[in-house]
């Protein structure tokens, strides 16, 4: 089933899924699904609702982001199959959930729709410039036959774009009505297919009005409203995505026979023996039996620096192994491991994301039941009380449907996300999801990573006027030779000519050694080098460089804050936000930098689960979070924040889970978004403030017959065109 998508396979996997289903506890048997066409929070409601009304289910959760469908069931009182008919009939496809397949269909529906708005944009052209002629009496002293010439030439325009271009709406109408539900769809597709094909009608009738330019007018303002919609859901897809690439797919085993054996992570069991070479990511949790090196932990601690490891250490899944091989002894694999947890707290996390309901949704649930009430009142009233003819009264009704047309409504929010967008990019800012400058808006409360974020992640040299040219030079010479991050903040502190040693080796784990003149030099951590534990052993990172025989000399490092760090925390607190920090770093360093920014709420030593745990606190205190993070350890929180912000030096799991990214190494960038989204805000409310009231006005214009499908498709665009004017002066803005 490589590279098929969930319609592909559904029907076949249906039929025989019982390989795919799970033991998850005594009694209960679980199923990973994967499902196509979900696009909202109301494919999700659908869903959950159905499944978990079935006898015998336990829980059902769809993950927006990743579409993972998970299924518990009390076994004996379901089965896998009927579950999955339950879900295929519903209009959602299912097939074995493979993280493979998670960005597929995304960009074949951007494609798709980008290809009907091209195609009714061309159309609406060409028929609107031979409207015009119409309009002007062009045909007047030409005679009825080239009228009708022209509207046969629109409707051999209209009518193939009509129904190629109106494909999104068109689905989604008959999705929503096959489930005895109304959407916004419904009466956007009547509205097109009663005017194409009244107008179809009128010209071969040979009558004087035809309404195709309003059709296909209608379907291209909606069509750049649903692209532009759904190209802001597309930057949304989980950070689960990226972190399950962190996955190995196979690890070198020591097997019974001490050869080495190559194996597929599914087949790995704990209590194995598996060997990392240096620069391979750990494919398993475990423990060290042999071996030292450097791993990057910032997986689990978010922190630049690698950690260095030993016999007896602990080391996950997803962490990178930097400078010597190790031999670990399994202690957990697949689901059980470090990282899968972290993927389950981010889908958690999104899951409650993904309920998120946005005015328009919220309003559209009555806006369209209310518009055919009112076309279908319309047209009986016209032709029963008023006595006009079924396509007068017909005229009147498609009137109404389309000035009654919720396009300005649509576009209240998506116009003014890519005035706002198109602004912060300029400088800079990057905004990710379609309701982020909604939710930060609303925020009141900004908790900060440290590393990276409020510091640029970078550690310098905090001691140099304690260290002699002399020490420096042998440092430097020696450091010249390593990749670590700290042998790279030494190597910086001098030009001078480099010494020449005898022999030089790095020791994973450990440091530098060399040799000159016969005597042994080392740069290394403190146990390596053989310096006694003192006060200040675990106050800062640092290095030992000690000349055999001689004193040794001590390199205490730091990380940079952000230059206008302390100004840009200062204007958040006078706008009255909170501001907490929460660090996987020690304490000593953490305290260091809340009272250089002034911070009174810091945690130190934070772990993700940690992170996320007091993220949920503030929330359930009534507190709207931001959280502003860089490390893969960051990423859930990013994800569970009510709004999350990243920089762009940030990992990738990490800008992929948050909202917002920005450029450079301003920490000001984070005022900036906040002030624009505030006043999108405004914004919003004013379109939609405008949109209601063009249908109050527009509406009774409608339904007493003063207005025609076509002068009903300009009033309809032209309360769009008053919503993104409105939209554009943000621009205004200072």
């Amino acid at each position: 089933m490589d590279n098929l998508t969930p319609s592909a396979v559904s029907e076949d996997f249906i039929k025989d899924p019982v390989s795919f289903v799970q033991e998850e506890a005594p009694g209960v048997s679980s199923l990973n699904l994967m499902v196509e066409n979900v696009h909202c929070a109301g494919c999700i409601n659908k869903i959950e609702r159905n499944l978990n009304e079935m006898p015998g289910i336990v829980r059902a959760r769809v993950n927006m982001s990743t579409r993972r469908l998970r299924v518990d069931w009390r076994t004996g009182e379901a089965e896998g199959k009927s579950i999955m008919r339950k879900v295929s009939d519903m209009g959602y496809p299912v097939a074995p959930f493979d993280p493979a397949q998670l960005m597929s269909g995304s960009s074949a529906e951007g494609k798709s729709l980008l290809i009907a708005l091209a195609v009714a944009g061309f159309a609406a052209g060409n028929v609107m410039l031979l409207s015009v002629s119409i309009w002007a009496g062009a045909f007047s002293d030409m005679g009825v036959a080239t009228r009708d010439l022209f509207h046969w030439i629109s409707a051999l325009i209209a009518m193939p774009a009509i129904v190629f271009a109106g494909r999104p709406f068109f689905k989604s109408a008959y999705s929503a009505l096959k489930a005895s539900s109304l959407n916004m769809d419904v009466p956007i597709s009547l509205a097109v297919v009663l005017a194409g094909c009244l107008s179809l009608y009128q010209t071969a009738a040979s009558q004087e009005h035809a309404y195709f330019d309003a059709s296909v007018t209608l379907l291209f303002f909606l069509l750049i409203g649903r692209y532009l919609d759904h190209q802001a859901r597309a930057k949304a897809r989980s950070a689960a995505e990226h972190l399950l690439t962190l996955s190995a797919t196979a690890a070198t085993v020591i097997d019974e026979n001490d050869k080495l054996q190559t194996l597929p992570i599914s087949e790995i069991v704990t209590g194995m023996t598996v060997i990392v070479v240096a620069g391979e990511r750990i494919p398993v949790d475990g423990m060290v039996i042999e071996g030292r090196s450097d791993v990057d932990t910032s997986l689990v601690t978010g922190e630049t620096l690698p950690k260095s490891v030993n016999e007896r250490s602990e080391v996950y899944a997803g962490t990178l192994n930097v400078s010597g091989p190790l031999t670990l002894c399994v202690t957990a694999v697949a689901q059980d491991t470090l990282l899968a947890e972290i993927v389950r707290l981010m889908e958690a996390a999104e899951q409650g994301r993904a309920k998120y309901v946005r005015i328009a949704d919220r309003v559209a649930r009555f806006y369209a039941p209310a518009v055919h009430i009112l076309a279908a009142g319309t047209f009986l009233g016209w032709w029963l009380l008023v006595g006009a003819t079924w396509q007068t009264s017909l005229i009147t009704a498609i009137a109404v449907l389309i000035i009654t047309c919720p396009c300005a409504l649509g576009l209240a929010v998506p116009v003014v996300q890519v005035v706002a967008n198109g602004m912060l990019l300029r400088k800079g800012v990057l905004v990710k999801k379609a309701d982020a400058l909604e939710r930060l808006a609303a925020a009141d409360m900004i908790v900060f990573d440290k590393t990276g974020t409020l510091t640029l992640g970078r550690p310098i040299l905090k001691n140099r006027s304690e260290i002699t040219d002399q020490d420096i030079g042998i440092a430097a010479s020696m450091a010249r030779h390593s990749k670590h991050p700290l042998s790279r903040a030494i190597a910086q502190e001098t030009d001078s000519q480099e010494i020449k040693f005898d022999d030089l080796t790095e020791v994973p784990g450990c440091g530098l050694e060399a040799y000159r003149d016969g005597l042994r030099i080392r740069l290394g951590n403190r146990d390596w080098c053989g310096v006694e534990a003192g006060d200040d052993a675990d106050d800062t990172t640092e290095l030992w460089l000690v000349p055999k025989g001689d004193t040794p000399v001590r390199f205490s490092f730091e990380d940079q804050l952000r230059s206008d760090a302390l100004g840009a925390i200062g204007e958040l607190k006078s706008k009255g936000y909170g501001i907490e920090l929460l660090s996987g770093d020690i304490e000593s360093v953490v305290e260091g930098v809340a009272e250089k920014l002034n911070i009174g709420q810091w945690r130190a030593r934070c772990k993700p689960d940690e992170k996320l745990a007091r993220l949920q606190e503030l929330a359930d205190q009534g507190h709207k979070v931001i959280m502003v993070g860089d490390g893969l350890n960051d990423a859930p929180a990013l994800a569970a924040g009510f709004a999350s912000i990243s920089p762009a030096q940030a990992a990738d799991v990490s800008q992929t889970a948050a909202d917002v990214i920005f450029q450079g190494e301003n920490l000001g960038a984070v005022n900036t978004v906040l002030r624009t989204a505030r006043l999108a805000d405004r914004l919003v409310k004013q379109n939609f403030g405008l949109a209601f009231l063009y249908n109050a006005i527009a509406i009774p214009i409608a339904v007493i017959g003063l207005a025609t499908p076509l002068v009903a498709a300009v009033a309809m665009s032209s309360s769009s065109l008053i919503v993104t004017l409105n939209a554009f002066r943000l621009r205004l803005s200072r």
